[in-house]
């Protein structure tokens, strides 16, 4: 196998990046080298695709799509033992409806720059978050993250999103999903745990476990997140009327959630949620399945070129 792996997903940003493709391999080629490229054809593709490739022997493996395509990459990659991923370089094209995560870790969405970036680029070691939760199919599941996981509307707005066409673009896209899930979901009873220290019983709309700082196409939910600091940043969006919801909107996409009454951020290397409820989870982007859910930090577990 090739040293350098693309693994592309061609129906992700609603098609474009199949579209997009001959434009990308031919700057690729000329700036990066020689490469084996490989398309998905469905969920789960990337995911095996990156770990064959790495059983491969491949030492820059670069996903092509959008978050959920970099999610599936890196669990690939995650398959592997620590002295096997440590050989193994991240390179990332966003080319999808959301890519929520480059504005964190300063990866343009240029698709010219994103591949100069690959061939020129520092790189840096990223913490991941691991999830073990119940899938859709009542199974114990375990997935790593490297943005968000969310749990409550989340889960429902990607839910929503993935089964629309995602034509008019990721903010309208999840906006329109967001305040269809207001109306129709509601907010939840959880239990949620931080650490060994913080145990609380609250109504929530959402809860998002970050390493990222931006997810749902631009809502900024962890403006302190960082992804090497070894932490993950929790937000907890309380028991909000809808209209204080619909006040506040703007404070989602500003920076200033904390400002928001009822809306509390704290930090922690692990946390677990409960309910009595039907609760969804969404992880970057991707609807994935249920509570229960418990979360932890993965230190430094991959490296990524970024600027």
């Amino acid at each position: 196998m090739s040293k350098i792996v693309f693994i592309v997903n061609p129906h992700a940003g609603n098609g474009s990046t199949g579209s997009t493709w001959p434009l990308i391999e031919s700057l690729a080629r000329d700036r990066i080298g020689p490469f084996e490229a490989h398309m998905t054809k469905g969920p789960g593709d990337a995911k095996a695709l990156a770990n064959n490739a790495v059983a491969g022997n491949v030492r820059l493996l670069v996903g092509v799509g959008g978050d959920g395509t970099l999610n599936e990459v890196v669990n690939g990659l995650m398959m592997h033992k620590d002295f096997i991923r440590s050989d193994v370089t991240l390179g990332f094209i966003p080319n999808g409806t959301g890519c929520d995560f480059v504005k964190t870790v300063s990866i343009s969405r240029d698709i010219e720059q994103a591949v100069n970036l690959i061939a020129t680029g520092s790189v840096r070691s990223i913490d991941l978050g691991r999830l073990d939760f119940k899938g859709n199919n009542g199974r114990h599941q375990c997935r790593y993250f490297h943005n968000i996981a969310s749990f409550g509307l989340g889960g429902e707005v990607a839910r929503r999103v993935n089964r629309t066409t995602k034509a008019f673009g990721p903010f309208l896209s999840f906006m329109w999903a967001t305040l269809v899930s207001i109306f129709l979901c509601g907010k939840r009873k959880v239990r949620i745990s931080i650490d060994d220290d913080y145990q609380q019983k609250m109504v929530v709309w959402n809860i998002a476990v970050a390493n990222g700082q931006y997810h749902g196409g631009g809502m900024w939910v962890a403006p302190d997140a960082s992804t090497c600091d070894g932490l993950l940043n929790i937000t907890m969006i309380g028991d909000l009327s809808i209209p204080e919801v619909f006040l506040n909107l703007t404070k989602l996409y500003n920076g200033r959630i904390c400002d928001i009454d009822n809306v509390v951020t704290m930090t922690g290397k692990k946390a677990a949620v409960t309910s009595d409820e039907r609760v969804l989870i969404e992880v970057d982007g991707e609807p994935s399945g249920l509570v229960p859910a418990a979360v932890k930090i993965v230190p430094g577990a991959l490296k990524i070129i970024a600027e």
